[in-house]
C-alpha cells in the first residue's frame, strides 16, 4: 500500500464515480480510517463547481444519521474530499433480493432515516438522490445518509422555492420530479417510501412514476393487491407505505404523520411474531439510474484535513501483477474496528475481521487457479462482458432486468491457507448487483465452504 503523506497509506479502492475513485486512507499507527473522494479535474474540468457546491452543504450538517464531513483539499488537477468511513458496508448489502430483511431491521433502519431526512429538512436541505446505495452502516449498524452531489438548499432564510431539476435514480423518483416543478420536502419522503418497499419485500415496485409503465399505474389505480412486492407485505407496514407513495405530493405523508403511524410506533422484536420477514413474503422464498456512477461511500475527525499536505498521491502499482496469481490482502484491507485514537493496535486483529463488512463474498474449497478458472467460466457462461487490470480484478459489466448498465468486480483473495472471492458493486442497482451474485455463487456451489464470511 502506497505511502502518500508520512503515517497514512492509501487502503483499498472503496468506489468509483463519474469524477473519480474513492479510496481509503488508513493511520499505520493508529489504523484509524476516512474515505477519501478523488476528482479528476483534467478528465472532468466541469466537476470544480459541483465539488464546491457539495461540499458547502455537506459541510454545514452534522446528525448522528449522516456521513460527517471532514474537509477538502484543492489543487490544480485534483479535489479530495475527506469524509467519515462507514465500516458497516451498503444498506443494499443487507437486502436479501425478493425477499427483504426481518420486520425489525426494516424498521430500525427506516427510523434512522426518516430521522436523517427530517434533520436535512429542517435545515432547508433536500437530497434528492436518496436510495439504498447512498445508504451505509457504521460498525454499529447505524444507518449513514451520503453522497450529496445532488443535494440543495430550497429554504433559506423561512422562504422556499420550488425546484426544477430532474434528478435522482428513476424508480426511486417521485411523480412530481419527473414533470416539474416539484416541492422539495414531498419528493424526498417519496424516496424513503421506496426505501421501505424495498426494505421489506426485496426488490422495486416500478421502473419508473410515470403513467407509461403499467406498475405504477396498477399502484396508483388500486389494482396492485395481487402483484408483487405488494401481496408480500403485510396490513400494517401496507398502509404506511400507501400514505407515503400518494402521487399527489399535497396529499403525501409528512415526516411527522410518518412519525406518528402505528407501523412506525411499533416495537418489533427480534424473533417476535412479526419480528422476521413479513408473514407472506414466506412463501416466495424459492434503474435504474440516470447518473448511476455517482460516489457512495464513507471516522471521528482524525486530522485538520483542510491544512494537510498532501503530496505525491499515487494509487498502489505493482508491475507485473497478473491474474494467475492472488490479489494482495492488504488490497482489501479496510481497517473496519479502529474508529478512535484510543483503539487497540491493528496488529491485533486477523485480515478477514479488519476487511469491510460485506455479504457478497465466499470461501471456496479449491486453489487459486481452479477458481479463477471456474469463475471466468461462469461469467462467459452468462454472457457477461469483463476484463482483468494488472492487479488482477476482474471488472463485469452486464444491464440489469431495467436494462440499466451493472457493473461489479470480483477478487480472488489468499489469505490464512483458504480463498476468499470477494465480489463489490461499481455502478448500477445494488438489489440486481445481488441478484448477480446469487446467481454466480449457485453456479460455484459445488466449491463454495459453508463457514461464515460477513
Amino acid at each position: 500500500m502506497t505511502e502518500f503523506v508520512e503515517g497514512w497509506i492509501f487502503g483499498h479502492t472503496l468506489g468509483e464515480g463519474a469524477y473519480g475513485e474513492v479510496k481509503l486512507v488508513i493511520n499505520k499507527s493508529t489504523g484509524e480510517a476516512v474515505a477519501m473522494k478523488m476528482i479528476d479535474l483534467e478528465k472532468h474540468p466541469d466537476a470544480r463547481q459541483s465539488v464546491r457546491k457539495e461540499t458547502a452543504i455537506h459541510r454545514m450538517l452534522s446528525n448522528p444519521n449522516i456521513i460527517q464531513y471532514f474537509g477538502k483539499r484543492s489543487e490544480p488537477t485534483m479535489e479530495y474530499i475527506f469524509l467519515e468511513y462507514a465500516s458497516g458496508g451498503e444498506l443494499f448489502d443487507r437486502i436479501e433480493p425478493d425477499i427483504g430483511m426481518p420486520m425489525y431491521e426494516a424498521q430500525k433502519y427506516f427510523k434512522q432515516l426518516i430521522s436523517a431526512v427530517e434533520y436535512l429538512h429542517s435545515r432547508g436541505v433536500a437530497h434528492r438522490d436518496l436510495k439504498p446505495e447512498n445508504l451505509l452502516l457504521d460498525d454499529n449498524d447505524n444507518l449513514k445518509v451520503t453522497d450529496f452531489g445532488l443535494a440543495t438548499i430550497y429554504r433559506m432564510q423561512g422562504k422556499e422555492r420550488c425546484l426544477e431539476r430532474r434528478c435522482g435514480t428513476l424508480p426511486y423518483v417521485a411523480p412530481e420530479v419527473l414533470v416539474r416543478p416539484y416541492h422539495a420536502e414531498p419528493a424526498d419522503i417519496w424516496s424513503c417510501g421506496i426505501i421501505l418497499v424495498t426494505l421489506l419485500s426485496g426488490e422495486l415496485p416500478w421502473d419508473q412514476s410515470l403513467a407509461e409503465c403499467p406498475e405504477y399505474m396498477a399502484w396508483r389505480n388500486g389494482k396492485y393487491m395481487s402483484l408483487t412486492p405488494w401481496k408480500k407485505l403485510d396490513n400494517s407496514s401496507l398502509s404506511l407505505i400507501k400514505k407515503i407513495l400518494m402521487h399527489s405530493p399535497s396529499a403525501r405523508y409528512t415526516i411527522q404523520d410518518i412519525k406518528n403511524h402505528r407501523w412506525f410506533l411499533r416495537k418489533f422484536q427480534k424473533g417476535g411474531s412479526n419480528g422476521d420477514y413479513n408473514e407472506p413474503a414466506r412463501k416466495h422464498i424459492h434503474m435504474e439510474e440516470e447518473n448511476p456512477g455517482r460516489f457512495c461511500l464513507s471516522q471521528p475527525e482524525l486530522f485538520g484535513v483542510e491544512n494537510v499536505n498532501i503530496v505525491n498521491i499515487k494509487v498502489d502499482e505493482r508491475p507485473g501483477l497478473s491474474f494467475s496469481q492472488p490479489a494482495h490482502i492488504e488490497d482489501l484491507l479496510l481497517c473496519t474496528q479502529v474508529q478512535t485514537l484510543q483503539c487497540t493496535q491493528p496488529s491485533q486483529q486477523t485480515p478477514f475481521q479488519r476487511l469491510v463488512r460485506r455479504m457478497t463474498r465466499f470461501f471456496v474449497r479449491t486453489e487459486f487457479e481452479t477458481t479463477a478458472k471456474r469463475l471466468l467460466s461462469c461469467l462467459q457462461d452468462e454472457s457477461y462482458t469483463y476484463r482483468i487490470n494488472d492487479f488482477g480484478t476482474v471488472t463485469v459489466s452486464t444491464m440489469d432486468r431495467r436494462n440499466m448498465p451493472l457493473v461489479f468486480k470480483a477478487n480472488i483473495v489468499e489469505m490464512e491457507n483458504k480463498i476468499l472471492v470477494d465480489f463489490r458493486l461499481s455502478k448500477g442497482c445494488g438489489l440486481e448487483f445481488k441478484r448477480k451474485f446469487v446467481k454466480i455463487k449457485s453456479v460455484l456451489n459445488d466449491i463454495v465452504l459453508k463457514v461464515p464470511v460477513a
